[in-house]
């Protein structure tokens, strides 16, 4: 069990021990992130196990999309976010001025919460997207790399045929899933998803979910949902922000079924958010 730790005054984060094991890929110690004046988060420290999935919760506004892009240094574009504390990537702080933020973003890939394919591009210029970025123009290799991340994403079998077509002729579910096949194409370590299934269909949502559970076996997934049935059907760990802060950190069911918070307990049910 890791030791509590208290980031500020009544606000109790209380973390139990879901990782069967498994190391922390990622960690924040101390994170910290600034707009100016304006505190997005502040103060957080969360191991992020391997294979895991972890889901942040909250209300709107409570800090959980600056916390996901802290992690892939998205602040960088930014000019107003300012990042203190640390960001462990296998035990690396990926804000060391040695660190190259681009080769950060292969290795914590982000799936964004609309659909983000290149309309125009085909469906296979979408998937190596990444690789061609960094000058790989083996078109068997490409070939290899597509099929393996469109079967990753569930998606190969529906698109096969047309692979040649543009990404913006597929439905929106579909274009999400060549979203996520486009992201694991680069093979990264870790895969952020802020509200992936927001603006898709119950059966969109369903092929979004099932792959979630598949994808873990190979990579560690953070994932932002205002669903709590979503974060209590696909992931192992749940965070609870409010207001900037952490509120609570724990396993999904303990934190679903016995949160030791009350801010936990009145969001999850409903009082407020």
């Amino acid at each position: 069990m890791l030791t509590n730790h208290t980031p500020g005054e009544n606000f109790k984060v209380l973390v139990g021990s879901p990782s069967d094991g498994r190391k922390a890929r990622m960690e924040t110690r101390n994170l910290t992130v600034k707009y100016g004046d304006t505190i997005g988060v502040e103060d957080v420290s969360i191991p992020i196990y391997e294979n895991k999935v972890t889901a942040l919760i909250g209300p709107s506004g409570c800090g959980k999309t600056t916390f996901l892009r802290s992690l892939n240094r998205m602040h960088d574009l930014t000019r107003a976010a300012k990042v203190s504390g640390e960001v462990l990537l296998d035990g690396k702080n990926i804000y060391d001025q040695d660190i190259n933020p681009v080769i950060i973003r292969r290795q914590v890939g982000m799936v964004f919460q609309k659909p983000t394919p290149f309309p125009t591009m085909s469906i296979f210029d979408n998937v190596v997207a990444g690789l061609k970025l960094v000058g790989i123009r083996d078109k068997s290799l490409l070939e290899e790399v597509c099929e393996k991340a469109l079967r990753q994403a569930a998606l190969f079998n529906e698109v096969k045929d047309r692979l040649n077509t543009p990404g913006g002729t597929l439905s929106g579910g579909q274009q999400q899933r060549l979203s996520i096949a486009r992201a694991l194409a680069v093979e990264p370590e870790v895969l952020l998803m802020d509200e992936p299934t927001s603006s898709l269909d119950p059966q969109s949502t369903s092929h979004i979910e099932e792959l979630i559970h598949s994808l873990k076996e190979h990579v560690t997934i953070v994932i932002i949902t205002h669903n709590m049935q979503q974060a209590a059907r696909v992931s192992d760990l749940t965070a609870f922000f409010y207001v900037g802060k952490l509120v609570e950190l724990g396993s999904t069911d303990q934190v679903f079924t016995n949160p030791k918070e009350k801010r936990t307990e009145d969001y999850i049910t409903g009082r407020f958010g």
